[in-house]
């Protein structure tokens, strides 16, 4: 019989030229996906995000490393979240929609369990309207949803819109509704809320909504345009403070974020008077263009094509500030993207201030990150950033399909490109195809979850593999697979140090 000692030197005497082997045919090869950094001062967590293209939403750990993925039958239609009891809640898009088609658009919600069984999903997607961009889960099991809905020339002129500005013989204007899941494939409308309730114009004093626009700031005017197309806002986010209780949008094609008031009745949320505030549901502040409201020039916007705003959390650096990831897209001078945090003035029972005919403050940002030479960061569209319980911020460098973690001081300590495509995983060193004005993995956002998360809690997180495929090389005419996957299924392989 054998010595199990001589069988174990044989085969290691047999794997180590397979190893030097793969070694040197790898080092001739460049990274392209996966983990780029995992430095000291790093939030450890898990990450959660879909590349747009997928219809598959991954959580990766601190390393890289796959520790779960759920499939859809429908592609993302842009945002997922985990939930507290450990269900994917995600975005999706059917398609059948013939009438609204716009970038950001989607028509279903569906919620997944850890193991990735659908146990619930909404259908919002119909010729009158049509979910689109982002959702938020509340602590009621209930979900906000954003919205276009659709109106004709005809109701858009007789609201004031302006008939040379109505270039798709439409107008989209905004919604939100909060539903109640029922059964596997339903829900109950339990509150909404119109832009088409709270609009200004002094366009035709013979059409509705008619006023002095800078004297209405809680309004919104029909015809502050941007070019006159159907998608007249597209609101790309939303967010919700349940202290507060108070939604927070965020529309790029007004340069602005609003706050409005979600204790309202339905019947209050579409006036101007009732809930918290007392104020229905107008606007309650706003901020990133006053131009908007006739209360500055171009030289103060602040905001542009801007992308996920939304408050940091209770016990966060910063609790309480707005965070958002100011794209750039038309900034006066030239175009580039910073993440910028703003303190509103805001009271502990909700109520902003503002002096009368003034922008809403703050004139100042609490902070903002930015490359040394801002030139060398710039995102135009898409894109997200989180604020972490340490102090970091997490940034999804959306149209690159890239996530970064940033120290206060802006040092990067975490850096993943993501190497998921349209047609799945990328091999490590093979390029990422372009697809238009970015890269095939692009991702709309990346969340980043705590180990302590309560969705986290009692679930299988045995780290799996990279999700990338293992590079090929090429040792002596045989392909072999690199030498860290043949020791070690989870050690990282050699393009990804731990």
């Amino acid at each position: 019989m054998a010595d199990p000692l001589n069988i174990r030197m044989i085969n290691v005497k047999i794997l180590l030229p397979v190893v030097i082997a793969i070694s040197l045919s790898l080092s001739a090869q460049n990274q392209t996906v996966g983990l780029f950094q995992n430095a000291p001062g790093a939030f450890t967590g898990y990450t959660l995000f879909n590349t747009l293209t997928s219809k598959t939403t991954y959580l990766i750990d601190q390393n890289g490393l796959l520790v779960n993925a759920w499939e859809s039958a429908f592609v993302i239609a842009n945002s997922q979240y985990l939930l507290e009891n450990g269900h994917l809640l995600r975005t999706a898009d059917p398609g059948g929609n013939p009438v609204i088609i716009a970038g950001g658009d989607g028509g279903r919600v569906e919620e997944f369990d850890w193991e990735g069984n659908l146990i619930w999903s909404f259908d919002y997607n119909n010729e009158q309207y049509r979910q689109h961009h982002d959702i938020v889960p509340l602590a009621n099991g209930n979900v906000l949803i954003i919205a276009w809905e659709l109106k004709t020339d005809a109701e858009a002129i007789a609201a004031g819109r302006d008939s040379s500005q109505l270039i798709q013989s439409s107008l989209w204007p905004e919604h939100i509704i909060e539903v109640a899941p029922d059964g596997a494939s339903g829900a109950n409308i339990v509150w909404r809320w119109h832009v088409w309730d709270h609009l200004i114009q002094d366009f035709d004093s013979s059409k509705a909504n008619f006023g002095v626009v800078e004297d209405h700031p809680e309004l919104i005017d029909i015809n502050y345009v941007l070019d006159g197309r159907a998608d007249w806002m597209h609101v790309n986010s939303i967010d919700y403070h349940p202290e507060l209780d108070q939604i927070l949008i965020n529309s790029p094609y007004f340069g602005e974020f609003w706050i409005i008031d979600h204790s309202t009745t339905i019947e209050e949320a579409a006036g101007h008077s009732g809930g918290n505030s007392g104020k229905g549901g107008d606007i309650l502040y706003r901020w990133g263009n006053p131009r908007a409201y006739r209360a500055g020039t171009e030289q103060d916007q602040q905001l542009f094509g801007q992308h996920d705003a939304r408050w940091i959390p209770p016990g966060y650096p910063g609790a309480g500030n707005i965070l958002v990831f100011n794209n750039g897209l038309g900034r006066i001078e030239v175009n580039y993207s910073t993440i910028d945090e703003i303190s509103p003035p805001v009271d502990s029972s909700g109520t902003y201030t503002r002096t009368p005919g003034a922008a809403y403050g703050p004139g100042t940002l609490a902070w903002q990150y930015s490359t040394e030479d801002p030139l060398d960061f710039f995102a135009g569209f898409i894109s997200g950033a989180q604020r972490l319980p340490n102090g970091n911020t997490l940034i999804c460098n959306g149209p690159m399909g890239e996530f970064f973690e940033v120290t206060a001081a802006g040092d990067t300590v975490w850096h993943y490109i993501n190497p998921v495509i349209n047609t799945g995983p990328l091999t490590q060193g093979e390029p990422i195809p372009p697809n238009g004005l970015s890269l095939s993995n692009l991702a709309f956002r990346a969340t980043r979850y705590a180990p302590d998360y309560p969705g986290l809690a009692g679930q299988d997180l045995t780290p799996g593999d990279p999700i990338e495929v293992p590079p090929v090389g090429i040792a002596d005419g045989a392909a072999v697979v690199p030498a860290a996957f043949l020791l070690h299924q989870n050690y990282p392989h050699p393009f990804n140090p731990s």
